[in-house]
């Protein structure tokens, strides 16, 4: 069965503890602390391989997490960093977090690899800790607990052309006509039910990637059917081909199933009838003489709203080579750049939400200085990199939504006042 869809579990590693320990040598008398760091706990990274097109390994196995970091030891060794795990998956997954449905990240066009969640960072050894008036500290810093978080694999398929009909309107026999995909093909519906990708070649020049997506029924928007399976893999394509009966030989009305088609195209996401779209009208060679023309009636229904109409033959070919070569002039007419989801979901957003405590308090030794600590700050610089635009950006966020900047208000703050983070100090202005 194809996978297209998968929920897993995914942890990083948490830090290494810092350790506590003095030098005891020979001839060295008051050695002083020689606690080590202890190790960064391993990332969890999503790469993208290029061999895999489903999602099938994590169908069996839910969990994963990375490697945890070591303590640190003796004479200022530092604990062994906690192994990244790499999870590979195909090019167009879209991770998402399960809770919310926002997503993380999509692994398609130029993001082939990307951090989701980092690992903890190793604590300090006591050698980081030792004063004028404490030269043999017996405190060494805990290694950062580990991220987990539960998500969503979706793979959306890449391709420049959808393929869209109620099922058995010959969608699988127009794609093996046109391109090298070899589809299922029998005469019942729901004969497809993984979509099927095929490239189109033109001679001296570049083809275009087609998807023959299952085909749709009426409630699919809602997810009545394979709907939402169905509908998901159109999302990224840029031309949309609408194929229907012609000849209507299952009593199916084609200008009725276009406009119950982008109903349900639109009830799913209404950016989806931004795209282009040709009504590609099938079946003609089984029109009986002396009927009503279904073409014309197409062509006089969707022409004036700009969706050329094509009559076509999909077991002959008749109609195929001006279907084809138009499509082509509409895609080499569009944006190229391929659909990316932006990133909505933010794991280190959980670190705000976590009720961890903390202390705001004006230094006893200069009052233009405002100290800030506790377990929800460190955590925090633990997983921020403040030399980065995006991590102080994210620093900014923190302390506005955990409410730190409201608490350094009621404590009395002034710009230009300092405050102290665990080693960090920073300068407060509004």
């Amino acid at each position: 069965m194809f996978a297209d869809r998968a929920k897993i579990y995914i942890r990083s590693g948490k830090g290494g503890a810092g350790h506590v320990s003095c030098r005891r040598e020979l001839f060295v008398p008051s050695g002083g602390p020689d606690g080590g760091d202890g190790g960064r706990g391993g990332d969890v990274i999503f790469e993208v391989d290029k061999g895999l097109n489903a999602l099938s390994d994590y169908r069996h196995k839910r969990k994963y997490a990375a490697g945890d970091g070591e303590p640190g030891g003796k004479r200022r060794c530092h604990g062994a960093d906690g192994k990244d795990i790499i999870l590979k998956v195909p090019e167009g997954t879209v991770i998402k977090d399960a809770a919310s449905g926002k997503v993380i990240a999509d692994m398609s066009g130029e993001n082939t690899r990307q951090v989701v969640l980092k690992g903890g960072r190793g604590g300090n050894g006591n050698q980081h800790y030792a004063t004028a008036t404490m030269q043999a500290p017996k405190y060494a810093q805990p290694g950062q607990a580990a991220q987990e978080l539960e998500v969503q694999l979706e793979l959306k398929v890449i391709a420049d052309v959808g393929l869209l009909g109620f099922p058995n309107v010959g969608k699988s026999t127009l794609l093996s006509r046109v391109s090298n995909a070899r589809p299922q093909i029998a005469n019942y519906h729901f004969t497809t039910i993984n979509p099927h990708l095929g490239v189109v070649d033109f001679e001296g020049c570049q083809g275009f990637v087609i998807a023959d997506i299952p085909g749709l029924i009426e409630g699919a928007s809602q997810g009545v059917g394979l709907g939402h399976q169905f509908l998901r893999h159109i999302e990224r394509t840029r031309v949309l081909i609408h194929l229907v009966d012609a000849a209507s030989t299952e009593g199916r009305d084609p200008v009725e199933d276009i406009y119950k088609i982008n109903k349900e195209l639109e009830a799913y996401d209404p950016e989806m009838m931004k795209k282009p779209q040709v009504i590609a009208a099938n079946k003609i060679d089984a029109i009986y003489p002396g009927d009503e023309d279904p073409v014309e009636r197409l062509r006089k229904e969707f022409e004036p709203q700009g969706i050329r109409v094509f009559g076509i033959s999909a077991v002959s070919g008749k109609g195929l080579k001006e279907l084809l070569y138009y499509v082509k002039q509409l895609l080499d007419s569009i944006d190229k750049e391929p659909v990316v989801f932006e990133q909505e979901f933010f794991p280190e957003d959980m670190m705000i939400r976590e009720n961890l405590p903390y202390i705001v308090e004006r230094a006893e030794n200069d009052e233009h200085i405002f100290i800030v600590e506790g377990p929800k700050i460190e955590k925090m610089l633990g997983y921020t990199n403040l030399d980065s635009e995006k991590g102080f950006l994210f620093f900014q966020k923190f302390l506005k939504e955990s409410g730190i900047l409201e608490d350094l208000e009621k404590a009395g703050i002034q710009e230009g006042d300092t405050v102290r983070m665990y080693g960090f100090d920073f300068d407060y202005y509004k």
